[in-house]
């Protein structure tokens, strides 16, 4: 090389050194709760679904107005009442660079449709969410079409809970690999998961797109994502007001004007379609009385905590349907009364009242002590006990298996803002949410009726008979529909809150 040559090369160096280098855009939410699984089939959580929703799409999935458009499907054709097809696109590409076909997508459904399908005799926990799917075709190649044993109208609206997976992928690690392991079509894919701690992503730079529907088509806007698993109400909103996540959700109502008045954060808020209530043990021996579930109800003065706790962004219910649901109707409200409900628990046999635990997620731990109080006041008194998710998904949802505690603060969410996926699981006899514990094969005629009936008015009126039925019997203390409150930073463009309560994050951007 000649000292010319020499000098030119170090000068070179010397100014690739001096210019500034790109820095990575990186996106972080404080998020209430980590994922349980990774596997888009083998979960009943919209948190996790929230998490996994950015490393897998589906079928189709829903716009800022909560309609359903085609995702990875280009169409949607209602053949018969008990036909649907979906012309799958061509050219889509899973994260390890191999094409998606129309058999993962049969493979995908089969999973959570067919019993057994997860292996070794597993079935996957998100199959009522199907309803009555009788089985997945593939057509000419490109079209997939599903065919149900009976009318149901719902459908296209359950659909977007359902992600593609990779058929080759799976076979090759197994169920417990897709646990921890991801090879999505979605706009990130996996870079590392800390349980407890965080998930990180990166951009898929071969993403197709999205839905055609929802602008602007294209790869994700930020180089990384992390979900960082931040459960304390007072820890998150910090981080925020630090500048250390971009997005948190879950912002309790008490520090919308902290985050709202500081210079760097604002707040965002969607209606919600996730209905609160506390499930009381009904295979007990304090809560199979209606009495003591009457005078509960008597005991809460919902309005109070929803004007004081949650600032007023909370529509109050007396049945599990949110206001804005098909199907909701008025119904008769246990007025706050904490006389009538120590007179209630003196009828049922208790009159120097009861002392119960009510289990509750760390998240809502301060809006459920608040709950307590009232309870106490009233005679029922009541202990909070913090639990983790999975722990308590397992103690009071576990199908078959009888119930171990007292009381459950809770919530269930209905991005479809249909019935179905809320009053029936959480209401049929031994369906997955049922957390009280609650039968009554009345009630369970109505809701199978109502859920194959295609005439939608006939259909509002019987979830209007179920709802009566349920208000009179109480198994629940129906308790509020809070508005979704979001913390962001300023520095954030291109996300808006979805009702569905999914933080997508393919269109957000930071500075």
């Amino acid at each position: 090389m000649t000292r010319l040559h020499r000098i030119a090369l170090a000068s070179t160096v010397a100014l690739c050194a001096a210019m500034p280098v790109a820095e990575a855009k990186d996106l972080t939410v404080g998020f209430t709760l980590d994922a349980d699984t990774l596997d888009p089939a083998n979960h009943r959580k919209r948190e996790t679904e929230t998490i996994i929703r950015n490393l897998y799409d589906g079928i189709v999935t829903r716009d800022a107005n909560m309609q359903v458009v085609p995702e990875i499907a280009e169409s949607m054709t209602q053949v018969s009442p008990t036909e649907y097809d979906f012309k799958i696109r061509e050219g889509i590409k899973f994260h390890d660079g191999t094409e998606m076909t129309a058999e993962d997508v049969k493979f995908s459904l089969d999973r959570i449709t067919v019993d057994g399908a997860m292996g070794d005799g597993q079935t996957s926990p998100r199959q009522g969410l199907m309803g009555p799917v009788d089985k997945v075709e593939v057509i000419d190649g490109t079209t997939v079409r599903i065919t149900l044993k009976e009318p149901w109208p719902i459908l296209p609206a359950m659909l977007p809970n359902q992600q593609i997976v990779s058929k080759a992928f799976v076979e090759r690690v197994g169920t417990a690999g897709l646990a921890t392991e991801v090879n999505g079509t979605g706009p990130f894919k996996l870079v590392e998961w800390r349980k407890g701690d965080a998930i990180i992503m990166e951009r898929f730079d071969d993403y197709y797109g999205g839905a055609t529907d929802i602008a602007p088509v294209g790869p994700a806007c930020v180089d990384r994502v992390i979900f960082k698993v931040i459960p304390e109400s007072a820890s998150r909103v910090a981080a925020l007001l630090a500048g250390d996540v971009d997005i948190i959700n879950d912002l309790p109502a008490f520090s919308v004007a902290q985050v709202k008045n500081a210079p760097d954060t604002d707040v965002l808020t969607v209606n919600g379609t996730r209905s609160f209530f506390i499930a009381m043990n009904m295979e007990g021996e304090i809560f199979d009385d209606p009495k003591v579930r009457q005078a509960a109800a008597h005991a809460i003065d919902k309005q109070l905590i929803i004007d004081k706790i949650l600032a007023g962004n909370a529509a109050s219910i007396d049945g599990i349907l949110s206001p804005d649901a098909f199907g909701a109707s008025e119904l008769p409200a246990y007025e706050y009364d904490p006389e009538k409900a120590a007179a209630l628990l003196a009828e049922a046999g208790f009159p120097d009242g009861i002392d119960v635990t009510m289990d509750v997620e760390g998240a809502f731990k301060d809006t459920a002590e608040a709950v307590a109080s009232l309870l106490t006041k009233a005679g029922i008194r009541t202990r909070v006990a913090v639990g983790e998710s999975a722990q308590l998904t397992e103690k009071w949802r576990t199908e078959g298996e009888p119930k171990s505690g007292d009381m459950y603060f809770t919530s269930w969410g209905n991005g479809s803002l249909d019935p179905f996926d809320i009053f029936t699981p959480t209401h049929r006899s031994h369906d997955r949410g049922n957390s009280a514990g609650y039968a009554n094969p009345e009630l369970d005629k109505i809701l199978d009726a109502a859920a194959v009936e295609m005439d939608a008015e006939a259909r509002a009126a019987m979830y209007r008979e179920a709802e009566l039925i349920v208000n009179a019997d109480a198994p629940y203390v129906y308790l509020w529909v809070p508005q979704d409150i979001y913390g962001v930073s300023k520095r954030l463009s291109g996300w808006t809150p979805s009702a569905d309560s999914r933080i997508n994050l393919h269109d957000a951007c930071v500075e």
